[in-house]
Formats: structure tokens, sequence, C-alpha cells
């Protein structure tokens, strides 16, 4: 089956963007994205956008682009592993000729935007359980899931901090990353404590920002001339809804199923992979996301990271912008994993930033409450 051709990605502005809205940063960030791959936006035909701040994002992003009868239309809203779980809707809807250039955007003020507390507003039966006790998500949640980590395989705070330091180390690399000051072990155990385990540094920023990636059919790339990153495996899946009282094992998450679906799909191995980018929405969810798609053994994420395994120089690269933790968060991070994947197979940076000889990507999304999971394995083809 042919493989969609990522052409072209961008980020709007990052951080703080108070005169604008989640439309506005969409919107930037696909325009750039479009000129990145060298096209226009009279040349899309499809939209997929999840995450949006209206009813019928798709619809509303088209509308505010001008896009003229768009054959596809995507909203499917899985939180962070949307975008990854867009690349094989489109890549089914060119298979079967529907369309040729697909933008798959997001876009939040997550940070500066108008917002409400919703953390007692009850919307489905378990919540009228979990809401009133007082947990407080997603920091308390996701803190629930790595206390069981460690109780169950002596995974400890000092292993999760690994993590914060080697993704800083790649931040400070990045000139758009907010947070790029180097940092040590010692100083994320001692930052404030957020939700134990967790101290501040072990949790991912809260940013504005949008991000796209546009797609396009393997004729419409050899038309471009761009470098053919494929997206050469993907499967998605999930285990559970919001509430992680409804998450059936709290160590385990669907990336233990959809990696080696997207890992035979592209007909690779762990050994294939040259950089790994996965959501880090805290460094617990990197870390059993790293077992889950098989670089270790279950129970062994927290040694596996020991050393700098994953920083620059280590010998899995991950989250070489510097991730939710150091990079930006606007909300749904999925779209920038496959971003920055894109651009270490091309070879868009110098030095230590870039990995060398980078020819396989994988780039994982992470939905909800560790409810969802979309694992893409991106090749670069020519």
């Amino acid at each position: 089956m042919a493989e969609p051709i990522v052409a072209g990605v961008a980020e709007s502005d990052l951080g703080a963007t108070p005169d604008r809205n989640w439309l506005d940063n969409a919107g930037i960030a696909t325009v750039r994205a479009l000129e990145d791959g060298g096209l226009t936006l009279a040349d899309v035909d499809g939209v997929a956008v999840a995450g949006g701040d209206d009813y019928m994002p798709a619809l509303v992003l088209a509308e505010y682009l001008d896009l003229e009868k768009p054959s596809l239309l995507e909203g499917t809203e899985i939180g962070g592993s949307s975008f990854e779980n867009f690349c094989g809707h489109v890549g089914d809807a060119m298979a079967r000729g529907r369309a040729d250039v697909v933008v798959i955007a997001y876009g939040s003020t997550r940070k500066t935007g108008p917002g409400r507390d919703r953390s007692l507003e009850v919307t489905h039966p378990v919540d009228g359980f979990v809401r009133p006790t007082g947990l407080f998500r997603p920091p308390g949640a996701y803190a629930m899931a790595a206390r069981r980590h460690m109780h169950e395989y002596g995974t400890t705070e000092a292993q999760l901090a690994e993590i914060a330091v080697a993704t800083r180390e790649w931040a400070a690399m990045n000139p758009k990353a907010a947070h790029r000051d180097p940092i040590t072990v010692e100083d994320v155990l001692e930052s404030r404590r957020i939700a134990e385990p967790f101290n501040l540094l072990d949790c991912c920023l809260v940013s504005d920002g949008g991000g796209a990636v546009v797609l396009v059919s393997e004729a419409k790339a050899r038309e471009l001339g761009v470098p053919e990153i494929a997206v050469a495996g993907i499967a998605s899946t999930s285990t559970h809804r919001q509430d992680i009282s409804e998450m059936p094992d709290m160590t385990t998450t669907g990336a233990a199923v959809t990696g080696p679906k997207a890992f035979d799909e592209a007909g690779i191995t762990h050994d294939d992979v040259d950089v790994a980018q996965l959501y880090d929405s805290f460094t617990y969810t990197a870390l059993v996301t790293l077992e889950d798609l098989g670089f270790c053994e279950k129970g062994e994420g927290g040694a596996f990271v020991e050393g700098g395994t994953t920083a620059p120089g280590g010998e899995l690269p991950m989250n070489t912008q510097g991730g939710g933790l150091s990079y930006c968060h606007p909300g749904h991070f999925g779209v920038f994993v496959l971003i920055e994947a894109t651009r270490q197979l091309r070879g868009d940076y110098t030095g230590d930033r870039q990995v060398d000889g980078a020819e396989v990507a994988v780039a994982h999304g992470t939905g909800g409450v560790l409810s969802s999971s979309s694992t893409v394995v991106l090749r670069r083809e020519a």
C-alpha cells in the first residue's frame, strides 16, 4: 500500500500568545508547514484537527483558512494521540485516491486563554465516584500510576528525574525551548512537590501554541521534490476513558499493543530505531512508554534511562527538541513529536542536536490520562 509522505512541518509562536486564540495558532502553524513543503493553501484538499476549543474544529479551521470544498475532514478526538491516529486515516484516504494534500493541525491558548475549573464537573458516571474525592488531575492521576510502578518494580524518583535531565540537555540546544538552563537529578528531586512522587520538574509545561504536519501522496511528494519521510507504520488503541480508576493496569499502557503493530507494519525492529519522540506529559509517561514499546523489559524502565541513555550521545536519543517537559506543551503534545521526528529524519539540524544518520524514527502520542495510545514509525526513503 502507498505510504503518505510528510512534506512539511511547523509550529506557530510558542509560550504565551495572549493576542491569539487556538484558531490563530493552528492557522499560523498550517501556513508555515505548507511553506515548509513548497505548498499553499490552494493545494490543500483535506484537514484533520483535534483539541480545538470550538465545536467541530475541522470545519472551523477549514472555513478559517478559506479552503475550497476539502474532500477529507477529520476530527476524531482522542487527546494527545489524535495526530498519530490521523496519520492512519489520512493514509487510508490517500490510498483510495480521496486526497493528495492533507494538513494535520493543532492550536491552543492553554497558558493565557480563558478557562474554568472543571475538576468537580460530572460528565460520566465514573466521574461521580472519582472527582468528589479531590483527585488532582492530571498530576494526581499520573502520580498514582507512577507510585504503582514504584511499588511493583522498585522504580525510584531519581530514575524518573533522569528523564527530565536528559530532556533538558536536548532543550539547551533548541532556541525555541521554554527552558534551556541545565538541571541535575538533585535539581529535579529538590524542586517543588506537586503530587507524590512528582516534583515540579517531573511535570510538563503549560504553553500556548500550535503545530501542523502536511501529509501528501507519494506522487505529490515526487512532484514537490521533498525528502520522502514516509509513514511506514501506524497503530492506535485505548485502554479506558479519562479516569485513572478505570485503567486496567496502571503500569501498562496501550503502547504495549500499538508498538508491536506499528513496528511490524513498518517491518522494523528496535535496533532499527535511530530516534524516539515520545509523549512526556510527566517523566513517568515517557518511562512507561519506553517499556511498553519494547525498548526495555517491563519494570526495567528506571534502570534503562540511567546514565543518559536518552540524552545527547545516548543509546536512544529521545525527545530531541526538549519534549513537553522543557520545550512546550500547549495541551495536545502529539503533533509536536511528529514535527521533531520529521526534522531529525530530514537532517535539519547541525552539531550535537542532529542525530547522526537518522533514518527511522518512532513518534508516539498518549491521550487522556494514559487512556489512548498511537504509534507512528517514520522512515526516510530518499
